[in-house]
């Protein structure tokens, strides 16, 4: 996959790495702050949305950069980070799920919002941990700490 001539997932991973942690803080503070709910509902979907489909591009088009580079093919860095994308891909959509759903159901039951809420802040948390992990499994496979002379 490419755009002009430039592979897409080098571009799309920055997209990834802002909008993913970005949603992820906004669910905390959505969970944590009662008075901003209503507030924060239609960002909190807008970015979940967002953050959902940089990260699915992000995933889909590591298939196709791998796939189009003989430097990633014997490469356990690049599988270890594979393997994590392949875990926030599911953790990002069960996240935009629960996004969705809480902010549907924001004036529904307590116990209802309470369980989403839950959900929420842990699938966020759980997000943001996988996204900082896997940057940095991809940024050490292509940038090995000893490529710098610092």
């Amino acid at each position: 996959m490419e755009i002009n001539g430039l592979p897409l997932h080098p571009l799309v991973v920055h997209a990834a790495v802002v909008f993913g942690p970005l949603a992820a803080l906004l669910a905390i503070a959505y969970v944590v702050r009662p008075a901003w709910q209503e507030r924060l509902r239609t960002p909190l979907v807008v970015m979940a949305l967002v953050s959902v489909a940089s990260i699915v591009t992000a995933f889909l088009s590591g298939d196709s950069f791998r796939g189009a580079n003989d430097f990633f093919a014997e490469n356990s860095q690049i599988d270890e980070h594979e393997e994590r994308a392949g875990l926030l891909l599911w953790v990002t959509i069960a996240f935009g799920v629960i996004a969705l759903v809480s902010a549907f159901f924001q004036r529904r039951s307590p116990g209802l919002r309470g369980a989403l809420h839950v959900l929420l802040a842990a699938s966020a948390i759980a997000m943001l941990v996988l996204v900082v992990l896997t940057g940095d499994a991809g940024a050490r496979a292509v940038y090995p700490p000893d490529s710098f002379n610092g």
